[in-house]
């Protein structure tokens, strides 16, 4: 199949950036065969990143399998203020992993970096694991801090903890790429999107280091009630935005 005929297909399916997926495709297809059948996958509806196997986050390439959240542009600014904040030789963990992206920048750009991840979804922890286990890292399958050694509490300096935040009941109006194909519990974050916040903060104090610092992504308009679900712990905390991105941040830390 030549290029112009999947990009003319890629657009028939509502790809906004065909031509740029189309070249996507081509690199990562083996023949007209495989190509075909990747572009039939897309054109359903399968997040790019699942077609192909990875996503291009923070310079890296993050290997992504299908069912497993796909990491996002604007986490990059989650993630960027994670590594401002560590220190080499820094201990950190990476809740709800995922792919276990935010981990493999960590231990990319953080010389000396201990870092652990967990996620409670078993595809994800597989996925993550080859993300992050070659960098040195190492990945745990369970309920957020509930599988990481006990030698971490009181020793985290910084934790990234990229939660679900979307309310329930707009769970249905997200994008179909997100909706059909991520698993719900990366996604939905309770009635009003801060269940998981919430539990995260209440268990960060007995894990953080003094000095050490929690890092979430939210929603601008969830922004003023995440933070008082933060500091309602103890912590004390600030938003951080990047408007290009459209990004938003909780950064909090544990003073003593």
């Amino acid at each position: 199949m030549s290029e112009p005929g999947v990009v003319e297909r890629l657009r028939a399916a509502g790809c906004v950036f065909a031509e740029e997926e189309a070249e996507l495709l081509a690199l990562a297809a083996a023949g007209p065969a495989e190509l075909d059948a990747m572009v039939e996958r897309r054109a359903a509806g399968l997040p790019l990143e699942h077609v192909v196997g990875w996503a291009e986050f923070a310079g890296l390439r993050i290997e992504v399998d299908g069912g497993v959240f796909v990491p996002r542009r604007r986490t990059e600014f989650l993630v960027r203020q994670a590594v401002s904040l560590a220190r080499p030789g820094a201990v950190c963990v990476d809740l709800c992993c995922g792919s276990g992206a935010a981990a493999a920048v960590l231990l990319d750009a953080v010389e000396g970096a201990e870092v652990h991840a967990s996620d409670i979804e078993p595809a994800a922890v597989r996925c993550a694991r080859r993300n992050v286990e070659p960098r040195g890292g190492r990945v745990h399958e369970g309920d957020l801090f509930a599988p990481l050694p006990g030698g971490l509490r009181g020793r985290v300096e910084v934790l990234v903890a990229n939660v679900p935040y979307v309310p329930s009941g707009d769970v249905p109006f997200l994008p179909p790429e997100a909706r059909d194909h991520e698993p719900l519990v990366a996604l939905d974050g309770g009635s009003d999107g801060l269940d998981v916040l919430r539990r995260v903060a209440a268990e960060a104090v007995h894990w953080l280091a003094p000095g050490g610092h929690l890092l979430s992504e939210t929603s601008e308009r969830q922004a003023a009630d995440a933070l008082a679900a933060v500091t309602a712990q103890g912590l004390t905390a600030r938003v951080v935005e990047d408007e290009d991105l459209y990004a938003t941040v909780i950064v909090a830390s544990r003073n003593s």
